[in-house]
């Protein structure tokens, strides 16, 4: 038998069970309210006992389970269908305009399960993107070398790549800097690499589809109230997508894997180096095939995630791209010194005046190998294995994206919980362990990260800690595809009325089964309490997501890169 033969039989079982469940919690209110189930058997919202049973609003947990049967209601198509195209259907469409660009379909599956399964992952991806290319532009700051601005564009766009420098040849990246040859490469380079994923017409509409039906279904959920009807906080849960999903529109991150890595080979292909005992450069390729940038490639499976260019991987390249713009930093510092004591490249040379528009002429820039790796060597260095400003940044991303994971599950919980019979119920602690294991994995792939870069530089524990790095890695990610399918499962479960049962709608996860009660119908005092939590908590998601975006926008453009193109406008590219 084939195997989608037996999932359907599974599926129309499945719906055969849900439609013919005997649990009819509506009757069972017409009974205890006309005395069917016993003169005691009434209690009101709060859980007390009732004198009349026409003010009985509420049954015991355990005498639910007897008398109204402790399976879920039947199954209501149309109510299925409704919710599920109102608060499930328009998030998982909202996807396709995340940035992906692996061109294996597997990695990119991959990326929005992480997505899915970790939205503090997802968050903490961009906002660390943000901080990064606010750090870098002020790390460049001192610098007036010729194409300081182009290199700040470019390692700033490549932090979706896993860049990496040849260091056995320092004469490799000293002649991309100082070699006036080299000014098409860094041209070549960002010309290349400008491969955008922004603003369009199709993500507008969507992302206001989204938000329009985001308010509606507030409206909607607020009117059910008023009418007594049970109400949930299914769209706060999945509200931190739209501002991860705006600010990635704003950054447009360069992450075609295809493209980058064609950029830097076109690049490459112009690169000129430094001949030792001649003031002239020859083509880098005509000498070997070594070049100053490169890719990780091969299949170590430390570097995973650093090779997949999906930007939501960017927590892992956080280590290496930091130690890269730190090197060429430091060249360009080092660059940038010397000329303004007026020292040319060639030692045996004197400095050529050139206009005042055009400070750094092509004559100071030129020497032999050694003299080109001289002039980009500062005489004093503290280096710090792990990265200026590191620390900082990841602190700053964590905070930012662990305040929207909760505010927004937070306020799907809220809901949940004061919703009668109040306390921890099934969906609200669907929802508790969603934004738990969330946070479990961004914690688990932040501290594989922090290893991975340790085993680089700590000889002595390379391999234990390379190791530690993949288990911790391979555990968090199996999590976020298991917590991916937590929170898809129980939308499915609250829309197919699988948690309209005595054990879910009693809060026995909260309450505990001795205490437990079922509310089967709201009295003003409730609907009034519910709204106003449900009030509250929509200010909570959307307060939360407006100050992510606000602050995304605060960082997004350092007018620090203002600073440094005026500086560049008085030297000659």
């Amino acid at each position: 038998m084939h195997l989608s033969t037996i999932l359907s039989f599974v599926f129309i079982a499945f719906l055969w069970g849900a439609v013919s469940a005997s649990t009819n919690l509506t009757q069972c209110f017409l009974d205890l309210q006309a005395g069917k189930l016993g003169p005691d058997a009434g209690l009101d919202s709060q859980g007390n006992p009732v004198q009349n049973l026409r003010d009985a609003t509420a049954i015991p947990y355990d005498l639910c389970v007897v008398a109204c049967g402790g399976g879920p209601e039947a199954f209501d198509w149309f109510n299925f269908s409704n919710q599920l195209n109102t608060w499930l259907l328009p998030w998982l469409a909202l996807l396709s305009q995340l940035p992906f660009g692996a061109n294996d379909h597997l990695q990119n599956l991959l990326a929005v399960v992480l997505t899915i399964g970790s939205p503090v992952l997802a968050s903490y991806s961009v906002v660390l993107t943000v901080l990064n290319g606010r750090w870098i532009a002020q790390r460049f700051s001192g610098s007036t070398y010729p194409n300081t601005l182009a290199a700040v564009r470019a390692l700033n766009d490549l932090q979706q790549a896993p860049i990496t420098l040849n260091l056995d040849d320092k004469a490799l990246l000293a002649s991309l800097v100082v070699l006036p040859e080299n000014d098409d490469w860094w041209k070549k380079l960002l010309q290349h690499i400008d491969c955008t994923h922004t603003w369009s017409i199709s993500a507008g509409i969507s992302l206001a589809w989204v938000f329009i039906t985001y308010v509606i279904s507030i409206i909607d959920s607020l009117l059910n109230v008023l009418q007594g009807v049970e109400v949930d906080g299914l769209g706060s849960v999945w509200l931190w997508l739209l501002p991860v999903v705006i600010s990635w529109l704003q950054i447009s991150p360069k992450c075609d894997s295809g493209r980058i890595t064609e950029s830097l080979r076109h690049a490459n292909k112009i690169a000129y180096v430094a001949v030792e005992g001649l003031h002239k450069s020859e083509r880098a390729e005509e000498i070997s095939d070594h070049h100053a940038f490169f890719f990780k490639g091969g299949h170590n499976p430390l570097y995973t995630d650093e090779q997949c260019t999906s930007p939501v991987y960017n927590y892992s390249r956080l280590f290496s791209w930091t130690a890269v713009v730190e090197e060429v930093c430091v060249c360009f510092e080092e660059a940038t010194r010397r000329s303004r004591l007026y020292q040319p490249v060639a030692s045996d040379k004197d400095w050529v005046l050139g206009e005042q528009s055009c400070h750094v002429v092509s004559e100071n820039r030129c020497g032999t190998s050694s003299e080109v790796v001289t002039y980009c060597s500062p005489l004093f260095r503290h280096t710090n294995r792990w990265g200026p400003g590191v620390c900082g940044r990841i602190v700053v991303s964590s905070i930012m994206a662990l305040f929207l994971q909760w505010g927004t599950a937070g306020a799907a919980m809220i809901v949940a919980i004061k919703t009668p019979t109040r306390g921890l119920s099934c969906l609200s602690g669907s929802f508790l362990v969603y934004a738990s294991v969330s946070t479990v994995v961004w914690f688990f792939l932040l501290i594989a990260s922090i290893l991975s870069h340790f085993s680089s530089f700590n000889k002595v524990y390379s391999n234990m800690t390379a190791t530690l790095s993949i288990i911790i890695r391979r555990v968090g990610k199996f999590l976020a595809a298991a917590n991916a399918v937590w929170i898809l499962t129980a939308c499915i479960f609250n829309f197919s009325s699988f948690f309209d049962r005595c054990y879910c709608n009693s809060s026995v996860l909260g309450i505990g089964a001795a205490k437990a009660f079922n509310v089967l119908s709201f009295t003003q005092a409730d609907q009034f309490s519910t709204r106003t939590a449900w009030i509250g908590a929509a200010f909570l998601a959307m307060g939360s997501a407006a100050i992510y975006i606000i602050f995304i926008n605060l960082y997004i453009n350092s007018p620090l890169s203002a600073t440094i193109c005026d500086s560049e406008s008085n030297v000659c590219v």
